[in-house]
């Protein structure tokens, strides 16, 4: 009798197991594969970067994948496929001829920047592929070999004051209204030397950098209302070299670039509403050679570090004095 219950247990879960199998077995029909395209530029850098790099990041962002099985098995190819599409859009280490020296430098430091912050590689993709995790070590790699592409230290290489912040700045390249247009439509003005200074930053690479806020953009701040953003939010962030004085102090030097984000929700679509522009040295040349460099370089970095606050870095309380101290007073 024993035996009877036994079996009639038994075939239930038989079934199940099968059918599982059977559905899982019908899934590999239709697991997708990652279109191959060629190598046409491969990045050159140091051989240990170039290592770290390929370790962690050629899998998703390069041409040359080294899928393990179980990445090639549905449901995970199906992840696999749309992350390495993602990811050859923000970044291809196999298309690296067609970035510029300028490009090199800022797309390292986004990738030192996804490193430090835990971002990159993706937490779901080292559960399952422990060797491409950053060690502390790959990380202090990484950021000397993006600082030197800045480099000598001005502080160690000019010892003369810096221009003053507000220098005046000859655009060689010009739209109708006598400024430089980034390929995706955001036009560069000095206006925002008028605007409120709303945060200021510096980084390893021995630079100042100053935000401003056109009137809408600080207003959000002021009110909490950035979430999201609301149209027509300019915010800019202009970018010197440090120099040190002969008493010490550090002053703002040559002029790097200014940074604009603009707010607008229905042009910008595919860069979270908000449109990106860097102009740099003194003729205010625009980065990109399309409109489509934003999404290419931009917007991924914006994502994975700034989603709570609208995309936007910085995003200062020390605007909003008032509601500061009272928040303070409150705890």
């Amino acid at each position: 009798m024993d035996s009877v219950k036994k079996t009639r247990t038994k075939k239930p879960i038989a079934i199940a197991f099968l059918t599982i199998l059977g559905i899982f077995a019908g899934l590999q029909l239709f697991s997708p594969t990652i279109k191959g395209k060629p190598v046409t530029g491969t990045i050159e850098a140091p051989h240990e970067v170039i290592a770290i790099l390929e370790r962690s990041c050629f899998n998703c962002h390069s041409n040359e994948q080294k899928l393990s099985w179980y990445d090639k098995l549905a449901p995970i190819s199906w992840g696999v496929k749309k992350d390495v599409e993602r990811a050859r859009q923000v970044m291809n280490f196999s298309e690296w001829s067609q970035v510029s020296p300028g490009e090199h430098k800022g797309r390292m430091y986004s990738i030192l920047n996804m490193m430090q912050a835990g971002k990159m590689p993706l937490h779901e993709y080292t559960l399952l592929h422990a060797s491409a995790k950053v060690t502390p070590a790959d990380i202090e790699v990484i950021r000397k070999y993006t600082l030197s592409l800045s480099g000598k230290s001005p502080a160690t290489t000019n010892k003369t004051e810096g221009k003053a912040l507000h220098q005046a700045i000859k655009p060689t390249t010009e739209s109708h209204s006598g400024f430089p247009v980034s390929p995706n439509g955001v036009t560069y003005t000095p206006e925002f030397k008028k605007w409120k200074v709303i945060s200021m930053s510096t980084l390893f690479d021995n630079s100042i950098r100053v935000i401003y806020g056109n009137s809408i953009a600080v207003k959000a701040v002021e009110t909490d209302n950035f979430h999201p953003w609301p149209d027509g939010s300019i915010v800019v962030k202009a970018v010197w070299k440090q120099v040190e004085s002969a008493d010490g102090e550090i002053r703002p030097g040559e002029f790097v670039n200014a940074q604009f984000m603009v707010k607008d929700s229905k042009k910008y679509t595919d860069t979270e509403g908000w449109g990106f522009a860097k102009f740099s040295g003194q003729d205010l040349h625009p980065t990109g050679k399309t409109a489509s460099f934003a999404k290419e370089s931009c917007i991924a970095c914006h994502r994975q570090l700034a989603e709570p606050t609208g995309y936007l870095f910085d995003v200062p309380m020390k605007v909003n004095t008032k509601r500061l101290i009272e928040k303070l007073q409150k705890k």
